[in-house]
């Protein structure tokens, strides 16, 4: 198999092409594609519908539109596809996401072990944000990361004052309010962020994932993993496979999941923000497959798609270097750590190019701030 292998039995698309619902049900496929491996391509393979994406509509209002950047303005897709779910995936679809490598597609999965929990989730509510009573019609966000700049920033009261909080991860709260505020409208996740976190974040106070009345969980679907985990958080049950077997997944939910609230990003969002926004060099070596943006990336242009404002606290500046990895780590100076399925640096400009540009706002510590309040523990 090669890179330039057609996508047969999947159409053949134009890049300017909007697929619609209607077009796929007249073209639909009966049967799933041979199966395409990783290991057979050296680099990221191209394809010519590489940059094709599913739009929803009416297009959603986000001030992000009203950018006079022209730049992003024409990278930016106002109506992509958020959020999958049974009623817009079909074989036609599962055809052309098999030619993707996760989270951005299909590629190595069996059609029936991923559709056993795909065809589990429900048509999520939308828009995932309205705004509050006295907002002039506008949402306000803040999207919170973990980063060690955090660590005495004395942030979180600003942080609380947004209509809406987003957080990720390990997102520790107890005990470091005063930095990272206290409230979570949205958690974004991966199967592997909300277990693990229970193991290694235990001794800097973490008990749970965010469970503020009425949150939203996003789940970010990584790996097989995680459909493993879809088919047994939807079905209430214990997972009987794969990696998290018997566990149930809606202990770790701290009593809020709700099937109303709980969304999947689609593998089109997904794949759109690595290419138009962050896509990496480092597609282009051997280890390819790993490489995508981190979940703060993808929660980040998650609220620039759902929010008529962003303001992002605790993601990685220019001096990174002068603070701890996260800002629980509050008695000791850890060096960031760099894994080599996240491009950090090209995150780390891509934040500061859009606070130049006013497409958000990054929180960025003055040299006086550093000196003294950095290293001072609570």
């Amino acid at each position: 198999m090669t890179q330039s292998t057609k996508p047969n039995p999947v159409i053949e698309l134009k890049t300017d092409q909007i697929i619609s619902s209607r077009s796929l049900h007249r073209t639909e496929a009966e049967t799933p594609m041979p199966v395409l491996y990783k290991t057979s391509f050296s680099k990221l393979p191209h394809w010519d519908f590489e940059d094709v994406y599913n739009q929803d509509a009416p297009p959603r209002q986000t001030s992000v539109r009203n950018t006079k950047d022209e730049t992003f303005q024409k990278a930016f897709l106002p109506n992509i596809r958020l959020f999958l779910h049974k009623d817009n995936i079909n074989m036609t679809e599962w055809n052309r996401l098999s030619h993707f490598n996760n989270p951005f597609g299909f590629m190595e999965f069996n059609y029936n072990d991923v559709m056993a929990s795909v065809k589990l989730i429900p048509k999520p509510n939308e828009p995932l944000l309205v705004p509050k009573p006295g907002s002039g019609g506008c949402v306000h966000c803040a999207v919170v990361g973990t980063a060690g700049i955090l660590n005495g920033s004395r942030m979180g009261k600003e942080i609380d004052s947004h209509d809406y909080v987003f957080r990720m991860n390990g997102a520790v709260i107890k005990g470091y309010e005063e930095d990272v505020g206290n409230k979570t409208s949205v958690y974004v996740h991966t199967a592997h962020a909300i277990t693990a976190s229970h193991y290694w974040l235990t001794e800097y106070g973490y008990t749970s994932v965010p469970h503020d009345e009425g949150i939203k969980f996003v789940l970010i679907p990584e790996g097989m993993r995680d459909f493993e985990w879809l088919e047994g958080l939807m079905k209430g049950e214990r997972i009987t496979v794969g990696s998290y077997i018997n566990e149930r997944p809606r202990t770790f939910y701290a009593g809020q999941y709700n099937e109303s609230r709980f969304y999947v990003l689609h593998q089109d969002f997904l794949r759109y923000v690595r290419n138009r926004f962050l896509k990496s060099e480092d597609l282009n070596l051997p280890h390819w497959s790993i490489v995508r943006p981190t979940n703060g990336a993808f929660t980040i242009f998650l609220a620039l798609h759902t929010c008529d404002t962003v303001n992002a606290y605790g993601f990685m500046t220019e001096d990174y270097k002068k603070y701890s990895n996260y800002y629980f780590e509050r008695h000791v100076k850890t060096d960031v750590i760099f894994y080599s399925n996240h491009d950090y640096e090209l995150e780390m400009k891509t934040w500061t190019k859009l606070h130049n540009k006013k497409i958000i706002k990054l929180y960025q510590r003055t040299d006086s701030e550093t000196e003294t309040e950095i290293a001072k523990p609570h």
